[in-house]
């Protein structure tokens, strides 16, 4: 049985199968509401193959005082906009990713007056052509926004939203007309109170449609607990985009397309990198900028690398590129070509998929929340901490942790 083990976390990713990535999920261990209070979430503690019950509020006497924990300030937006047609119906549109004549998100949020965007629409077989309009009250002025569908692509709709007030956002126009959009396995209506709830504390860059849910569980008060430790803390931005969400149907991971996420850290952040021994993301997405931080450098180190389009991370690069680079002369490398490239902020796309048979280059453990069965952030753990996944989540099923984004949590230690 052991050699079976270890030959299925050594295979290659690409020959993963996703059905052995499964458990069974109860309706009622998902967790639907948020806990009144953050951080007296459980927390779940993997350390060397032993697992012991804590709370979010005592995260510190777990970490060492010389970590660096890294957190994701990514904002969600209010991507879903929902259009009553004038015969009753309703169309809804999921604000997906910006058009790609875009640089990044910010550059489209930003926009005024008129934007592309790629869409997902309910209801689109409703909609005959022509415009739909929203009306949308405003202290100071009224604003009429209006959507076009200009072209229906494979996996989503390029649609064009114009608004008559140039003085206003597209990021403003979501905040004013859209709702929060909530994970589907939630299965219930959006509230009022999910506007609060369903953002960490320390969101600040708006462009993601779905929550770095570990981040969700921090308050001013764990930040103090943190500090008067001497932990430190940073923030990257990765916005979150609804391919999270995204069910893995292939036979093979191979035959599956991980979708990409548009990262955005500074420099100065990067050069620090090499700084900290112990290195901590809180969340997924925290983890994949980091490790795709390592990658990024790889590749400017080991090729000819031109401009920033050129500097992305594709699903395989991490299994493709040498494996055999330093971390810290990664980083360097990186840096030197932002450096050379005057740019202080790097800005680009990552596709990396983490899964059994990655070994992590940055980070030295995850927070994390409870996953969905047969996800890739499901995959994502079990690179970490190997088959002990599956004994790790019954232990959880059985000790009443509650699941998914509004959930309880793990704090699990890399010892690759």
């Amino acid at each position: 049985m052991s050699f079976v083990v270890n030959l299925l976390y050594n295979m290659h990713p690409q020959n993963i199968s996703i059905l052995d990535y499964t458990y069974t999920l109860p309706e009622d261990r998902i967790a639907k509401y948020p806990l009144p209070i953050r951080d007296e979430s459980k927390l779940l503690v993997y350390d060397k193959g032993n697992i012991t019950d804590s709370v979010y509020k005592d995260l510190t006497s777990h970490l060492p005082a010389d970590a660096l924990l890294v957190f994701n300030n990514t904002k969600v937006v209010e991507a879903r906009l929902l259009f009553t047609k004038s015969t009753g119906g309703v169309i809804e549109l999921f604000c997906l990713e910006p058009d790609d004549k875009y640089p990044d998100i910010t550059t489209a949020m930003l926009q005024r007056g008129r934007v592309l965007w790629k869409c997902l629409v309910g209801g689109a077989k409703k909609w005959k052509g022509g415009a739909l309009v929203k009306n949308i009250s405003s202290p100071t002025k009224d604003i009429t926004l209006s959507v076009t569908m200009l072209e229906r692509l494979n996996d989503y709709f390029s649609i064009e939203f114009s608004w008559d007030d140039d003085t206003v956002s597209f990021a403003e126009i979501l905040h004013k007309a859209g709702q929060i959009p909530l994970p589907p396995y939630l299965n219930r209506t959006v509230d009022e109170t999910d506007k609060d709830t369903y953002q960490t504390i320390y969101a600040k860059h708006d462009g993601s449609v779905a929550a770095p849910t570990a981040g969700l569980h921090f308050t001013e008060r764990l930040f103090e607990s943190l500090e008067a430790k001497g932990i430190g803390h940073r923030f990257v931005t990765l916005h979150v985009g609804a391919g999270t969400f995204k069910p893995v149907s292939a036979a093979t991971m191979s035959e599956h397309e991980m979708h990409a996420e548009f990262i955005d850290v500074p420099l100065d952040f990067i050069e620090d990198l090499i700084n900290h021994k112990t290195i901590i993301p809180v969340g997924t997405t925290s983890l994949r900028t980091l490790e795709s931080l390592y990658w990024l450098g790889v590749k400017a180190g080991t090729r000819e690398v031109n401009d920033n389009s050129e500097l992305t991370i594709n699903q395989w690069d991490a299994y493709n590129l040498p494996q055999y680079i330093p971390l810290k002369e990664a980083i360097e490398s990186l840096t030197n070509w932002m450096k050379a490239h005057n740019s202080n902020r790097l800005i680009t796309k990552t596709q990396l998929l983490i899964a059994p048979g990655y070994k992590l280059r940055v980070a030295k453990g995850l927070v994390t929340n409870f996953h969905q069965p047969q996800s890739t952030l499901l995959l994502l753990v079990a690179a970490i901490i190997g088959a002990d996944w599956r004994r790790m989540y019954d232990y959880a099923l059985a000790n009443n942790y509650r699941f998914l984004s509004y959930g309880d949590g793990c704090f699990l230690k890399y010892e690759g």
